[in-house]
């Protein structure tokens, strides 16, 4: 495969910002080999945004010959007090991820056997260069950009409850440097830990990223789309002065949020449910939820999409590209309730083989039900 066409699979959608396309040009032009790795905590049932909007890119890497990594970042849910800050859960929840990601990765197109499961408890044991990094990089940052950095653990600053929660952000950006990875990848919410990481990389003593030839160099972060959950805005009409980008990320799918996400292994009828009670304003893109969640899933790979409805609305219609939707909708040539019908039933075929999967496991499924889901 050529450079262009590794490029291309890097930076399709849903990449939102590389930093930066020069490094990635550079590294893909000398030959170096790409190393990548997305870290995820272990809390509850894995959603959409997490399942398929994360492995979306992790498919498109391993395409383009990148090397792929998942991180399961145990300690960093304890220390966010993730299913109620319990380590055994914690650990227990291991295993269900690993199936959920191997599920969509398979699902997407991908390899899962190419894919590289990495824990961080198992990463950090015994590994005296791991802590050594830890404190490289704390000894590179102040403490009011630590501070500032917790948002990265989907908290904001004056949530702020504990001293362990400071370790957070180095200890991530440790997992980078350890790992000798020069991709890192995550949503967009994640963006401060990777400047971080960019910032003190020609600083650190103890584990500096290199490339071939030995030249100390800077992590490619790679920021993908955040999918939206399927409630209204806090705040609506949006006002102009307001910041639409941290809205946005506040509005992101959250597992602590179970009406406005879909997990991975719902039924078809609460998917359908779910999507039916969505906001999804008539004529009106911005903030849309399913307007999102269809130039996400359903366009990516120019899918058709058929809308099925009675012939006194105007009977089927079918859409070969996403701006002829969000035309036809703008418009009101496309009614919200039809609109809904067609995302739900796109929606439960799209896990269809994802369901399958866990046919065998509904073990898995009934014990991450009964763990308590906290932020």
């Amino acid at each position: 495969m050529d450079t262009e066409r590794k490029l291309e699979l890097i930076t399709r959608w849903p990449t939102e910002e590389i930093l930066t396309i020069d490094e990635l040009k550079e590294l893909l032009n000398t030959g170096e080999k790409l190393k990548h790795y997305i870290g995820f905590e272990i809390s509850g049932r894995m959603h959409l945004g997490t399942g398929i909007g994360c492995m979306q890119k992790v498919v498109d890497m391993q395409k383009a010959g990148v090397d792929c990594s998942i991180f399961l970042a145990d300690w960093h849910a304890w220390i966010n007090n993730k299913l109620g800050g319990n380590w055994e859960n914690i650990q227990k929840a291991v295993e269900y991820y690993k199936e959920g990601f191997t599920a969509v990765i398979k699902a997407l197109g991908g390899d899962p056997k190419k894919v590289k499961f990495v824990l961080g408890s198992e990463l950090y044991h015994n590994n005296d260069d791991y802590w050594k990094t830890v404190i490289d990089v704390s000894k590179n940052i102040s403490i009011g950009r630590i501070m500032r950095s917790i948002t990265i653990m989907g908290r904001k600053e004056k949530e702020l409850t504990s001293f362990a929660q400071l370790i957070y952000p180095p200890m991530q950006v440790a997992d980078i440097f350890i790992q000798g990875v020069n991709i890192a990848h995550a949503g967009t919410d994640q963006r401060k830990a990777h400047v971080v990481a960019r910032d003190v990389a020609k600083k650190l003593v103890v584990k500096p990223l290199k490339n071939k030839k030995g030249e100390i160099i800077k992590p490619i972060a790679i920021h993908h789309h955040l999918w939206l959950g399927l409630s209204k805005p806090s705040v609506w009409p949006i006002p102009k002065n307001v910041n639409k980008q941290e809205l946005w990320t506040s509005m992101k799918m959250s597992k602590s949020k179970p009406k406005t996400a879909v997990y991975l292994n719902d039924k078809p009828e609460d998917i359908k449910d779910k999507i039916m009670n969505a906001f999804c304003p008539e004529k009106i893109i911005e903030f849309n939820p399913l307007m999102d969640w269809a130039k996400c899933i359903v366009f990516r790979d120019e899918n058709s999409f058929e809308v099925k409805r009675p012939s006194k609305y105007g009977g089927n219609i079918v859409f070969n590209n996403y701006e002829k939707l969000e035309k036809e909708y703008k418009k009101g040539r496309l009614h919200p309730l039809d609109f809904k019908k067609a995302m739900a039933d796109y929606i439960i075929e799209l896990l269809k083989p994802v369901r399958e999967h866990f046919k065998n496991k509904q073990h898995l499924i009934e014990m991450m039900n009964s763990f308590q889901i906290t932020r």
